[in-house]
């Protein structure tokens, strides 16, 4: 074994079978990333097909403007999903399950909207300012799903 690795032409020696393992792995992943990459191209392709159809004459106006650039804006917007699903399952992210956790939670904050207490300590801290922003983040998201809901920015669309 020392022979072995005080002779630098044999210590860098690479036999047969780990270089085919090796080029089947890239083989196998490049095989991976270029079915995902189609599979990412097709799921843009009825995306904005579907878009289309929605949106009508607003969809293929935004769809013409894009031109040549709709391709990898789609394939990027699939490659970052993917990503957030992999950070998701590897950072083991998910909503507390347990009913005690969301009780605490909530009973936490109720306790504090009632408590005259916490609010004159927010407003001499500073803290005003902080939870001002997590309440138009909150507003953001609330009105994102209406429109959503909707389909329609202002107003609901009424059959006359």
């Amino acid at each position: 074994m020392r022979t072995a690795l005080r002779n630098p032409t044999l210590a860098f020696r690479r036999f047969a079978s780990t270089t085919e393992a090796a080029k089947e792995a890239a083989s196998s992943a490049a095989g991976k990333t270029q079915s995902t990459a189609a599979a990412a191209q097709e799921r843009a392709g009825q995306l904005l097909g579907s878009l289309g159809r929605f949106a009508g004459g607003v969809g293929e106006r935004i769809g013409g403007m894009l031109g040549s650039y709709r391709e990898p804006l789609f394939y990027n917007l699939a490659v970052a999903r993917e990503l957030a699903k992999q950070v998701y399952v590897a950072e083991r992210l998910a909503p507390p399950m347990s009913a005690a956790t969301w009780q605490s939670a909530y009973s936490t904050l109720f306790n504090r909207a009632k408590d005259l207490n916490y609010w004159r300590e927010v407003l001499r801290s500073g803290a005003w300012a902080r939870i001002g922003v997590y309440a138009l983040e909150a507003y953001g998201i609330f009105k994102v799903g209406e429109i959503v809901g909707r389909r329609s920015i202002v107003g609901y669309t009424l059959n006359e």
